[in-house]
């Protein structure tokens, strides 16, 4: 993996960017404002560099560190410029209420992503079940969902580098119940758990 590219300059961006950078990955950071991409790759150090967008990225791995409805929307308008890459999306497409999905159908934004990338683009889906504060603390467990293994194995990797847990939960379209369990997230948050500062994750038993 030569480095990351995040398309995107929010809080997600930086807290994703902050950790590579201190997993020693070449970080790239992308955004329609171009002083907000070169504040935050300056921001970020460790020879964080600033692209214009709509430009081929440096990295291999792209992340749409961007609100759900700009996800598409901005991949349809890089094009051809994401061919080969692994488009990371890490989006969550809530209703107003954040006790739902936007989108009434069986599908996701990972999904939605995926038929207007140019061919040779992998989409996978992850992040989206972390809150940006837990996920700055590390050791926090992110599902990964996605259609091609090598894809999905340059993510884990990456996750991995980040000092988290990556686990594989299928195809793409397991994207759409990842969307789901972010949405259980913050129905977790506001009542059983009661509090933000928590994650989603897997207990093993060893088998008797």
């Amino acid at each position: 993996m030569s480095g990351i590219t995040l398309i995107g300059t929010g809080n997600m961006a930086r807290t994703i960017g902050t950790l590579a950078v201190a997993g020693g990955t070449a970080v790239e950071v992308m955004g329609r404002d171009q002083a907000k991409a070169d504040a935050l790759a300056k921001a970020l150090g460790g020879g964080a560099t600033a692209g214009k967008w709509g430009t081929v990225p440096a990295g291999d791995i792209v992340i749409t560190a961007l609100l759900y409805d700009s996800v598409v929307p901005a991949v349809a308008e890089y094009g051809t410029a994401l061919a080969g890459k692994v488009i990371v999306d890490i989006s969550n497409p809530f209703n107003t209420t954040s006790d739902g999905l936007a989108h009434r159908e069986q599908t996701s934004i990972a999904q939605e992503a995926a038929k207007v990338a140019p061919a040779g683009a992998s989409v996978v889906k992850a992040f989206n079940t972390v809150f940006r504060h837990v996920l700055e603390k590390g050791r926090a467990t992110v599902f990964i969902a996605g259609d091609d293994a090598p894809a999905k194995a340059a993510v884990a990797d990456f996750v991995t580098n980040l000092g988290l847990r990556p686990l594989d939960v299928g195809g793409l379209k397991m994207a759409h119940w990842l969307e789901g369990a972010g949405v259980l997230t913050m129905g977790l948050a506001r009542n059983g758990v009661g509090h933000w500062d928590f994650a989603l994750g897997v207990t093993e038993f060893p088998a008797s």
